[in-house]
């Protein structure tokens, strides 16, 4: 997978912690067992550096080196089962053909003590691994795995040593992988050649979404003298450059001991660790210098400006005004600990939310609609750059936007912060300190690699206390302290770089071009017997991708080391006010989660597709005697954040009836439920909706965010707008958040005049926030439960005035209360849909990028019918046995598969570069399982697959949830459970014929994607 950390934004800029106080005095833990090491001890080849105490996160470092390569390594003893291993290489490449991204593909295609083709793939589904993937990143690839099982651990930790290190690199898994010339059909040499391949696809596709791009172009040219300056996941144009030699060239150059950074983390011991991958791999070498330093960037002299263009975008709020301007910094080495630290904090203070100088200067005057796709600090690189600008913005704009950026510095270093903002923030850090993660092992992993790349420490990293304290320190030694940064690294840096995109209509006809004159130049230096070579080695790969694979070779769990039941959360149910609440008692580490479910079922149907814009804006206009900078700045003082959300729930008894509502949700710590509670009464007794101009700005900003997604989401979208005919839930969840719902949002930024929007949102309120239709859940400590509930007692007093008799207006539906829990627990208002007719439906959307997302869903049966666990394991193992190797290997989409849920069989895939032809595909998918071509061992692993889903970890905020939101009783789950061990080869064909096959099943067929001729002469699809 190739990661581009700057337009990711490092969305976890601070970590969210998985504190866990509640053992840390109590017992003799991992953490405390872990400082008996010594530096200087010696153990399985390895010499201990460092033991380090963490108390703020609850851990032990222990860092280590070994002996004979010097590889790094550093250990995080915590009590957590999730334990997590990573291996991470510097990977500096210096062209953009991929090479780092294609070999993290081709090392996971077999190794030599695993020779089967695609070890990685099949090890997913004999493991009970809560997560396995791996990342490229610009100057680093990193191999992250985590399980809570300490054989599975074993076993995947050898599975990926042996990738790493003594990988097959055939070139067969290079053509797959990479990139290959290939007839467009295999079996037929008189076919036009075309280029196929994993990574082709993957990165065509990637670069169909113009904010991955933008942010692309800016980084190679902030970085313009050493790795940064090419693509390290591979240029599309120039992937077909590398060669089979060349990558082999780099995996021995890049992929040794003595450049390589190991990282482990949770309860297991780490001496096992150690012992392993001492035997296992690093034994075998010898120390190199692997010389993969990345140089500082040569300074400036004088600012720079650049311009890209891009493919407009048919979704665009404002078709007139799709430029992107963004000035980019160049500041410091990110081996500086607490400089990081700082600007990273100084980066919040100048950008997020309202009350923040750039908000104010960029986003309030509606120059665009949102801040530029690369915003703010990015630590990813080995110097850090901090970026400003704007997306959506015409172009006369751009020398007014370029002004107000240097202006807003200025007055930055004139008026500083307010203390209150510097505050909230400290509030913020200490609170995602507090929050316990399920995948707090990666988290950390992800926050220490770049970092750690470069030489900077670790362990330092980790001491966030340390920096705050630090930080605190600063300021009251030096009141202008923060100003005094803008100065040097904002308003004196002369690295800055201005780069602007526009769209281009030709964009799209010009990289088809180029492509096209690539691939004719690859094949008018091909003689006779080249093509004549280039066709057997296509049927010969072919051939290899068809044979069925033999994994013997293969460590596995078996069905049998899967815990046979479950362990029950208690819960106790209560009212407060009237209203049903739901209490969960958990090691919360001080901290109070409050959710309610609003019911909608008395909404009349001319709001619906309202409801996601009332939830975005509800929280963020203003409320009580608060302007809507005021409560921003509340919240962040006061709480872990307040949100609101469509929540849309099939039952799971009949596929016609489902939950509709709006789950509102917030944390705070102990000391603050008043204050948080006080915020939510506000917004439930006086709302501002008044504000056109807050309005706007908001309305801009949710479209664009909606256009945006649709090139990564692309499958997602497919997905829910094949449901939209097949289930009533179907049809709301395309409503709320569909391909119609980002249409509808991009009507509403077109609206010159808001005014019937700011009539209509006061409607939705009446019926939303109204204690009637609301059932809460509450997740703290047992010390804080009944101080928890006099608080929440008090919040549905102050709210009752928004009690009303509303009697349900939609003329088909019919309401009816599921049945409670227990005697007191939340009862869920379910709807039926008394009209609702299943219909066939093929919809195309046609959109401005190369590659398609496919989806056929096929409506089956709910949660707890006798069937579902054998299509749950029907659609792990037809993924993992079938359509991987058609849709992926063979088809050289990015990923593909199928998943059950909601009632619905779901078939997809990812940036493919079919469409048609993947229908076909999953047609055969279901050929496949009912011929029952497939083993007991196939069953079983699908098994081990859906149970590692089954039981990944749950947080302290969310036990009880599962019960809450979608009434799935503890009961009903062990129910699922003893059907999921049950399933039968028998149960598995006989799904597949009586759901699955043509004639017996109700289907929607969704496909985004480009221009498609096939599609547009064919009447029974509907073309948008």
């Amino acid at each position: 997978m190739f990661r581009q950390t700057k337009a990711v934004l490092q969305k976890l800029r601070y970590l969210s912690f998985n504190g866990q106080q509640h053992t840390w005095r109590l017992k003799s833990t991992s953490a405390e067992r872990a400082l008996q090491y010594q530096p200087g001890q010696k153990i399985h080849g390895f010499t201990v550096q460092e033991v380090v105490a963490v108390p703020d996160l609850f851990l032990t470092a222990v860092k280590l080196s070994h002996d004979k390569t010097r590889a790094q390594y550093l250990h995080a003893a915590r009590d957590d089962s999730n334990n997590l291993f990573s291996v991470q290489f510097r990977t500096t490449p210096m062209d953009s053909t991929g090479v780092p991204h294609i070999l993290e593909h081709t090392v996971l295609c077999g190794s030599d003590k695993y020779p089967c083709r695609d070890p990685f793939f099949k090890m997913l589904n004999r493991s009970l691994s809560t997560f396995m993937n791996a990342f490229t990143a610009s100057d680093y690839t990193m191999y992250p795995f985590s399980t809570q099982n300490g054989k599975d651990f074993q076993n995947l930790l050898s599975v990926y040593l042996d990738a790493v290190f003594f990988p097959c690199l055939r070139e067969q898994d290079f053509w797959q992988e990479g990139w290959r010339l290939e007839n467009e059909n295999p079996t037929d040499p008189s076919s036009p050649l075309v280029f196929k391949g994993v990574v082709f696809n993957e990165m065509k596709g990637a670069f169909s979404d113009n904010e991955r791009l933008y942010a692309q172009h800016l980084q190679n040219k902030l970085y313009p003298d050493h790795t940064y300056s090419v693509v390290s996941g591979g240029e599309p144009l120039a992937i077909p450059d590398l060669t089979w030699e060349q990558l082999k060239q780099f995996h021995a150059t890049h992929y040794h001991p003595s450049n390589a950074r190991f990282f482990t983390y949770g309860d297991l011991p780490l001496e096992q660790h150690l012992k392993q991958i001492e035997e296992e791999a690093l034994s075998k070498f010898e120390r190199i210098n692997p010389n993969t330093e990345v140089p500082s960037q040569p300074q400036w002299s004088s600012p720079r400006e650049d311009h890209v263009t891009c493919s407009p975008d048919a979704l665009a709020p404002d078709p007139a005004r799709q430029n992107t301007l963004c000035v980019s910094y160049l500041l410091g080495d990110i081996t500086d600990t607490f400089e990081g630290f700082t600007l990273s904090l100084l980066s919040s203070l100048m950008i997020s939310g309202p009350n923040s100088p750039f908000y104010k200067a960029l986003i309030e005057p509606k120059l665009g609609t949102d801040f530029s796709s690369v915003v703010g600090y990015d630590g990813s690189t080995k110097e850090a750059s901090f970026s400003i600008g704007l997306q959506g913005m015409a172009e006369e704009d751009t020398e007014r936007v370029k002004q107000i950026i240097t202006q807003t510095i200025d007055d930055i270093i004139e008026n500083g912060f307010e203390e209150e903002r510097i505050e909230a923030l400290l509030h913020k850090i200490e609170i995602q300190m507090k929050h316990q993660s399920t995948n707090f092992g990666l988290s950390l992993a992800s926050y220490i690699a770049s970092s750690w790349n470069h030489d900077g420490d670790p362990v330092q990293l980790l001491q966030i206390s340390d920096s705050v304290a630090k930080f605190k320190q600063a300021l009251v030694e030096n009141p202008l302290f923060l100003q005094d940064k803008v100065k040097h690294y904002f308003k004196e840096n002369t690295h800055r770089l201005t780069l602007s995109m526009s769209p281009d209509e030709a964009y799209l006809e010009k990289q088809a071009q180029a492509e096209e004159e690539k691939l004719q130049k690859k094949i008018q230096a091909l003689s006779d017997s080249d093509r004549k070579e280039i066709y057997e080695k296509g049927l010969e790969l072919l051939a290899v991708q068809s044979e069925t694979q033999d994994a013997s070779c293969l460590p596995a769990l078996k069905v049998s080391d899967i815990e046979p039941t479950i362990p029950i959360t208690p819960v106790q149910n209560g009212t407060a006010g009237g209203v049903p609440v739901q209490y969960c008692e958990q090691p919360t580490n001080g901290l109070v989660y409050f959710r309610a479910m609003c019911s909608l079922n008395t909404l009349p149907e001319d709001l619906r597709l309202y409801v996601p814009l009332f939830c975005s804006v509800i929280t963020r206009m203003g409320s009580g005697g608060l302007d809507y900078r005021q409560q921003a700045q509340q919240m962040e003082l006061r709480t872990g954040g307040m949100s609101v959300s469509t929540h849309v729930i099939p039952d799971s008894t009949q596929l016609d009836m489902f939950e509709q509502g709006v789950l509102l949700s917030s944390s705070c710590l102990e000391r603050n439920l008043p204050h948080m509670f006080q915020l939510w009464s506000d917004i439930f007794n006086s709302p501002h909706f008044d504000d056109e101009e807050r309005l706007r700005v908001l309305v801009m900003s949710s479209a664009q965010e909606l256009a945006n997604g649709i090139s990564y989401s692309g499958h997602m979208y497919a997905m829910t707008r094949a449901g939209r005919h097949l289930t009533p839930a179907g049809d709301l969840q395309e409503s709320f958040g569909g391909m119609e719902q980002v249409k509808f949002m991009k009507r509403i930024a077109e609206m010159p005049d808001l005014s019937q929007v700011i009539r209509t949102l006061p409607r939705i309120k009446k019926h939303l926030l109204n204690p009637d239709n609301m059932r809460c859940a509450v997740n703290t400590t047992p010390q804080k439960l009944s101080d928890t509930a006099a608080q929440l007692e008090s919040f549905i007093r102050d709210v009752s005035e928004n009690r009303k008799e509303r009697k349900p207006v939609r003329p088909n539906i019919t309401e009816r209360p599921l049945e409670p829990l227990d005697d007191s627990g939340p009862s869920r208002k379910l709807i039926s849909e008394l009209n609702f007719q299943p219909c066939q439906m093929k919809t195309f959307f046609q959109m401005p990028f190369p590659i398609n997302f496919v989806c056929e869903s096929i409506r089956t049966v709910p949660f707890s019918h006798e069937d579902y666990a054998s299509l749950c394991i029907m659609a792990r193992m037809m993924t993992a046995k079938f359509l991987h190797g058609e849709i992926r290997e063979k088809g050289g989409a990015y990923g593909g598969g199928a998943r059950m849920g909601g009632g619905l069989f779901s078939f997809y895939s990812y940036r493919d570069p079919n469409s048609v032809q993947t229908l076909s595909a999953f047609r055969k998918g279901v050929d496949w399982a009912k011929s029952g071509q497939f083993t007991q061992q196939d069953i079983d692993e699908a098994k081990l697959s859906v149970f590692s889903a089954v039981d990944s970890p749950v947080a302290p905020a969310d036990k009880g949830m599962g019960r809450f939101l979608s009434g799935l009783t503890d009961e009903m789950k062990q129910s699922h459970r003893e059907r999921l061990f049950a399933v039968t080869r028998e149960n598995l064909v006989d799904v597949a014929q009586r759901y699955l096959s043509i004639g017996q099943r109700t289907c929607g067929v969704a496909i985004l994607g480009p221009e498609n001729e096939t599609i547009k002469k064919d009447p029974s699809w509907i073309v948008k």
